[in-house]
């Protein structure tokens, strides 16, 4: 861990001095009005601050899409790090485990079972006792129910039949977890499970509506008083305007507290105004409305030079830890008696050639010096940097450098051609052309979408660009499966079987070639192909793998046929940055915080007396 870790400092180092020496960090900044927030002012937040405690403001760049901490697929979202806590907690700096509502754990001699003891006297944010018979309700009940569509569900199954952990409660501070199988990221997957209170949510997964669906699939939904929300993390959410704010306050009842005693979190109040626009965040943080703003390449230079008059100061989180891709629907079945994709694109998705010839074409180093000030790297692995079973290009991981010219020449061994204007054409002289979709409201996105459709023009390929809202977005990866292109990011972590629900053939978020979710029309003539077979028997292999170096192996073997037939075909790899004003401390920024700061709980504001 530490090594790769290591690695991913020293490219940084030497990127911020390459790109020093070359002078790209100068930004124009265009002359804007001030831009102030619809139906709210972030200057109503900054008064009577003594009088509410104290507080720190940071934008939410969406609304929640959900207040039910199971059903959630997004982020950033409401949960991680401020309303719920695992029996542990991920350190973002060092990936290791620690303690979280779990005072500690044993893990029996043939790895096959774990036993976590929970905390003394731990409480719900309604002052309810938590035991450890809301963790089994919420593994066995909720997580393991076909009926509720929960995500985290395919990273618990193991070995080729798909088992699951057995959980049990002994008593109220005991919780017991026994493998079928060996299962390398048991701690882990189990450990950084959120829990959910039986006390309130039985009811609801056992009684279901009028179509047979439990309660609990429609319980706490955004259009739920988010008040009546019960957690068990630092903080509870108070408040909720769509489109202006989520307000988070301290839970009266967290369990953690300082050497000296103190209750913790410290900061009695976490305002996050939805702030859909970079741009407008930018301007409200250099404005003092905002404690705290994401830092992009294109804005460093000039927030830097802000730094000491700012009273800010711009945290460094190394390598992003997500991916960044554009995937073809590669579904080739139907629903009721329509293809999903027209045969004609089906057929150039399908064929490897094509995906690596779209591969080769994409410029990305013209992106990250453009669009990025050459604050990133070319991306190619669908593992985290930050993980110790990343495989790097220097390790030998097939890598996709700018190359129009190999481009070509695969197109035309697949059965392509050019005609007399330059277009490609397929066999039968029909033009290769596609929609490429992504999320609106990024300046960002749309610009890597207009350069991808510029190189992908310069090697014949007519490509329409599409930009939807995210809610639509995942309409059509869920529902309506109709889609050919999409541009999309995703989070990334230490542990790779956390990515198994997509990576594995029958995974709810197999995007490129998904089924169908439970109670949406079926469909007919879905094809696997022995490559997709061959990934997920990899990471049904390196879950079993209780030796680490087997399980980098089997990784990298994974990585190489990824990369070889290229279902996501990666863009750049930036550097994660936020800026965060100066009366702030114990602030710990790293690229794998998935919102805000992980250690939230203990960032306090200075004593300025």
């Amino acid at each position: 861990m530490g090594h790769n870790i290591a690695q991913g400092w020293n490219r940084l180092i030497q990127i911020v001095s390459r790109v020093a020496r070359q002078g790209l960090l100068g930004v124009v900044v265009a002359a804007v009005a001030a831009i102030a927030l619809t139906g709210c002012s972030l200057e109503q937040f900054r008064t009577a601050e003594a009088a509410q405690g104290t507080q720190m403001v940071a934008a939410f760049s969406e609304n929640p899409k959900t207040f039910n901490a199971a059903l959630n697929a997004e982020v950033p979202n409401v949960f991680q790090f401020f309303t719920y806590e695992g029996l542990l907690i991920e350190n973002k700096i060092t990936g290791e485990l620690e303690p979280g509502l779990a005072e500690s754990w044993e893990i029996a001699d043939n790895d096959l079972e774990i036993i976590f003891t929970l905390r003394e006297g731990l409480k719900w944010s309604d002052g309810e006792p938590l035991t450890a018979e809301d963790f089994t309700f919420t593994i066995n009940d909720i997580y393991l129910n076909e009926a509720i569509p929960v995500n985290g569900r395919d990273g618990l199954r193991i070995g080729e039949e798909g088992l699951f952990p057995d959980i049990s409660a002994p008593d109220a501070r005991t919780i017991r977890v026994v493998s079928p199988q060996p299962f390398a990221p048991l701690l882990r997957t189990i450990g950084l499970s959120s829990m959910m209170p039986k006390h309130l949510l039985a009811d609801a997964v056992t009684q279901t509506n009028d179509s047979g669906e439990p309660l609990f699939n429609s319980t706490w939904s955004i259009n739920a008083d988010p008040t009546e929300v019960v957690c068990n993390g630092p903080y509870v959410i108070s408040d909720y305007v769509p489109g202006e704010r989520v307000i988070f306050e301290r839970n009266p009842y967290y369990w953690r507290k300082d050497d000296q005693g103190n209750a913790m979190p410290y900061i009695d109040r976490i305002i996050r105004p939805i702030i859909d626009s970079s741009d407008t965040s930018l301007l409200q943080f250099r404005s003092g409305g905002l404690d705290v703003t994401g830092v992009g390449a294109s804005n460093y230079s000039l927030l830097k030079k802000e730094e000491s008059r700012g009273n800010f100061t711009i945290e460094i989180g190394g390598p992003n830890s997500g991916m960044s891709f554009i995937t073809f629907n590669l579904n080739q079945g139907s629903r009721n008696g329509e293809p999903l994709i027209d045969p004609v694109r089906s057929s150039w998705f399908n064929r490897t050639e094509f995906r690596q010839a779209v591969a080769y074409g994409i410029d990305r180093r013209t992106l990250i010096n453009n669009l990025y000030q050459g604050l990133g790297e070319p991306q190619y692995s669908p593992v985290a940097v930050q993980s110790p079973y990343y495989l790097s290009p220097e390790e030998g991981l097939k890598v996709y450098d700018y190359d129009p010219d190999q481009a070509r020449q695969l197109l035309e061994s697949a059965g392509f051609s050019y005609d007399g204007s330059g277009q490609l054409v397929d066999e039968d002289g029909n033009q290769v052309r596609f929609v490429l979709i992504s999320s609106s409201g990024s300046p960002t996105v749309g610009n890597i979408l207009s350069q991808i459709k510029r190189n992908l023009g310069d090697i014949g390929i007519q490509v329409d660009t599409q930009e939807i809202t995210f809610s639509s977005l995942i309409d059509k990866i869920d529902d309506s499966m109709d889609w050919e292109c999409i541009f999309l990011g995703f989070t990334g972590g230490v542990e790779p079987n956390s990515a198994s629900n997509f990576w594995q053939p029958d995974g709810r978020l197999h995007m490129f070639n998904q089924l169908p979710q439970p109670g949406q029309d079926p469909v007919e003539g879905r094809q696997v192909a022995d490559w997709e077979v061959e990934i997920g028997q990899l990471f049904t292999q390196a879950a079993q793998e209780l030796d680490d170096e087997k399980r980098k192996e089997i990784y990298a073997e994974f990585q190489q046929l990824a990369l070889e037939q290229s279902p996501l075909i990666y863009m750049v790899n930036p550097i994660s940055m936020v800026a965060v004003r100066d009366r702030f401390e114990n602030v710990q920024f790293a690229a794998l915080d998935r919102t805000l700061f992980w250690n939230i709980y203990e960032v306090k504001v200075k004593d300025e007396s």
